[in-house]
């Protein structure tokens, strides 16, 4: 090797360089062709902080690179007009030796394809290009990063490979397109990283986890890192095949809400709280995946939903003030270990419903917040992009590179994980400009309107592009306004939902199940008031977490009365939620009766079914789901009237209602009577649609459930007595606080015979 007579770098690029102050390292770094009046020659330059020395080894040579500045070196091989593939060596100050490729040889991976389709917002699978991905360029094997940051002077990849120092891997601009890429060879799964972005002044500087990392380090530590989630194999195409018929809205739906970190704890680790009985170790998703879905399938519910697994990190947000939208939180295990447990809540028949909060985000310092020393992801105008409520910013609807995040993301869970629906946090906050806003601290639309048409338009692609791609997965609003058609399609001008949670009927029945019976008369439209619109959309009936939590109590606590009376009327409660139109969904611990409020830094209180009211409540519980789900005319219409018919709903003195829920099949039906005072009600008449012995499928009041075992024993027959507008009547025994569900089991002769369910325990 030889050096050029005439320096190929001015000392002010070397300064640039070395103070990581050099917009475009790739114009410098790496092997480069120089020509001069001494001829070409192919000039490698590297900077090295703390290396002593460096070489270039290529094929059998070694040679000695020139240290121009501490840490700036550079060897020229004079004669050639290509350049070659080369390795360098590094001597550290303690006289280690390490070999490496320079990843300042690599040319970009990303095509202009990429770059215009990521720039149109229109890759829907753009986490497959941005993010950290392990990779093989040229023969050699290595992990390419990609990030967006259109206004950042630089951006580095840190981590402990260059002793998280954002001089060492500074990344490569695409100006068009705002991304920045580099290739480092020799990393591999497990390496922890962060962006190093500094502003376009180069003097604020952030450092960043990675907004599509696929996994993150355990809270506090807020490190991205390196993993290849296309190593797992599925074992789950039965289910995969099948599901459409289990998501399908004439099939029932039983959903399970979970927070993974609070269902259940270690029992033998000692508490993270010695305030929190309760709080010891979190189970792993491996671990949980086997007792939640033993729980859940003894209970007999068809999904269930987890509050939010991606990555956040503050335990009391409970996952909705997310960081990493990408990953699946580390707390519980690697996205390997979540994949088993989707995978194994699916081989044995259980769905899997995932919470996605594409509403806000947190403004925590590694996370979205001003990523790259701009509003890049948030709108600069906290009128429009900030929610001071909740102390989190919006995203930027009308940005084709936010959207796109977005719109990839909600896909990736679905094609990554196998998710089988998205529930959408908090819909309303994305609809209206002015939600929970002061008068002027709101700007209208360019209508003058009050409707954010931004996030409109991009829920309604969102609806869409599920639809389109897996179109056996269902979405979920929980939207608490009266928007018109939220779950219509698109097409017809609706949101595109297939369902949405139905906040009224959750508000209307937990005000007056909280109430003492002898008040009950004077809002028995509490009750009723829910027909008025149950039609207009496919709704959820959640009886959810965010109801038993911040003072509200428990819903076993909410119940008046004694001890028994408390039980009794959740049972009647949620047997009425069982045959009311519209799917189900229960909050974990609802099952069995928890008395304490939900936290989310302690487990279940599962010591509660050692005592005979709980483990009866949770055999209750298991009934309703046995019956909803045998019973077609308790699911297969919730949608229209053809599937409800009242009997009585003027009984207001006696709190009693009376209804019919029918199956496609007209005369498949159930009756239902709901008596919500403690008073027993003999010899009570009601009108039913056709002749026969009625028999009851489920009695709320049963000795199996710690009832008064008051019933109506075997069955009742018709009596030829019109009654309420119907052709035939019963006269019945209604028990105290109490849902009873009966079915016609013997018909007059002529009439067809309807199928036969055997009745679950009753008096």
């Amino acid at each position: 090797m030889t050096t050029l007579r005439r320096p190929t770098l001015s000392g002010d690029v070397i300064d640039a360089i070395a103070a990581g102050r050099h917009r475009d390292p790739f114009a410098v770094l790496g092997p480069h062709v120089v020509r001069n009046d001494d001829g070409s020659a192919v000039v490698v330059r590297a900077f090295r902080p703390g290396a002593q020395a460096l070489s270039v080894l290529h094929q059998d040579m070694t040679t000695p690179m020139q240290q121009l500045d501490a840490g700036f070196f550079e060897a020229a091989f004079p004669g050639r007009d290509q350049v070659f593939t080369y390795r360098l060596r590094e001597q550290g100050a303690d006289g280690t030796q390490r070999e490496f490729y320079d990843p300042y040889a690599f040319a970009p991976v990303l095509s202009d394809l990429d770059l215009h389709l990521l720039g149109e917002g229109t890759h829907y699978r753009s986490y497959d290009k941005l993010g950290a991905h392990v990779h093989e360029v040229s023969g050699v094997r290595g992990v390419h990063f990609a990030v967006w940051a259109p206004n950042a002077g630089r951006a580095s990849v840190i981590g402990p490979f260059n002793a998280w120092d954002g001089r060492v891997h500074v990344m490569r601009l695409h100006p068009g397109a705002g991304i920045w890429e580099t290739f480092i060879p020799g990393l591999g799964e497990g390496t922890p990283y962060k962006y190093e972005v500094l502003a376009a002044d180069l003097r604020g500087k952030f450092d960043k986890s990675d907004p599509y990392g696929f996994f993150a380090e355990v809270r506090p530590s807020t490190a991205s890192i390196v993993f290849d989630i296309s190593n797992y194999r599925w074992h789950d195409e039965d289910w995969m095949l099948t599901r459409a018929k289990w998501n399908a809205l004439d099939a029932p739906v039983a959903i399970y809400e979970v927070h993974l970190g609070s269902w259940m704890r270690k029992v033998d680790a000692p508490p993270a709280d010695p305030a929190e009985p309760g709080s010891g170790g979190w189970l792993t998703y491996r671990e949980l995946a086997h007792a939640l879905v033993e729980h859940v399938k003894r209970l007999g519910y068809t999904h269930i939903e987890l509050l939010p697994i991606s990555e956040h990190p503050y335990d009391g947000s409970w996952g909705y003030q997310t960081t990493g939208y990408y990953a699946p939180t580390s707390r519980f295990g690697t996205p390997a270990d979540f994949m088993y447990f989707v995978d194994y809540c699916h081989q044995h028949g259980v769905g899997v419903f995932l919470d996605w909060v594409p509403a806000h985000f947190p403004k925590d310092a590694h996370g979205l917040n001003y990523f790259d020393g701009t509003h890049l992801y948030e709108h600069a105008d906290p009128r429009l992009g900030e929610h001071s409520e909740w102390g989190t910013l919006v995203f930027n609807y009308g940005r084709n590179e936010v959207r796109n995040f977005l719109l990839s993301n909600a896909l990736f869970w679905l094609a990554q994980y196998h998710i089988d629906g998205l529930r959408v946090d908090a819909v309303a906050s994305m609809l209206y400009l002015d939600y929970s806003r002061e008068a002027g601290r709101w700007l209208p639309n360019k209508y003058g309107g009050r409707e954010n048409l931004e996030a409109i338009d991009f829920v309604k692609r969102f609806n869409e592009l599920v639809h389109a791609e897996h179109p056996s997965a269902i979405t979920m609003a929980e939207e608490s306004t009266a928007w018109p058609l939220v779950s219509h399609p698109v097409y017809v001008g609706g949101l595109g939902f297939d369902l949405k949670w139905n906040m009224g009927w959750m508000h209307d029945m937990l005000d007056y199940m909280s109430q003492d019976p002898i008040y009950r008369r004077y809002q028995h439209n509490a009750i009723t008031f829910s027909l008025m619109y149950a039609f207009s959309e496919n709704f959820i009936l959640p009886l959810s977490h965010d109801e038993v939590v911040h003072l509200k109590r428990s819903l076993l606590d909410k119940m008046p009365g004694d001890l028994w009376q408390k039980f009794a009327n959740l049972r009647a409660f949620y047997g009425y939620m069982y045959t009311h139109p519209g799917k189900k969904l229960l909050f974990m611990g609802g099952e069995f009766g928890q008395w304490r409020e939900w936290s989310e830094a302690r487990s279940l209180d599962w010591h509660l079914l050692e005592h005979e009211q709980h483990a009866q409540l949770m055999k209750f519980v298991a009934d309703l789901n046995q019956m909803y789900r045998a019973q077609p005319a308790l699911h297969e219409v919730d949608f229209h009237w053809d599937g409800f018919q009242w009997i009585d709903f003027h009984d207001v003195d006696e709190s009693v209602i009376a209804f019919v829920r029918r199956a496609k099949k007209r005369d498949d039906f159930v009756v239902v009577v709901c008596n919500f005072t403690p008073v027993p009600r003999q010899g009570y008449r009601i009108g039913v649609p056709a002749a026969g012995q009625y028999r009851e499928l489920l009695n709320s009041d049963s000795q199996y459930y710690g009832g008064s075992n008051l019933g109506n024993g075997l069955g009742v027959p018709t009596d030829a007595l019109p009654w309420q507008g119907l052709p035939y009547s019963l006269l019945l025994t209604l028990p105290p606080l109490a849902t009873i569900v009966l079915k016609r089991t013997v018909v007059t002769a002529g009439e067809e015979e309807p199928a036969k369910q055997p009745p679950l325990p009753h008096a």
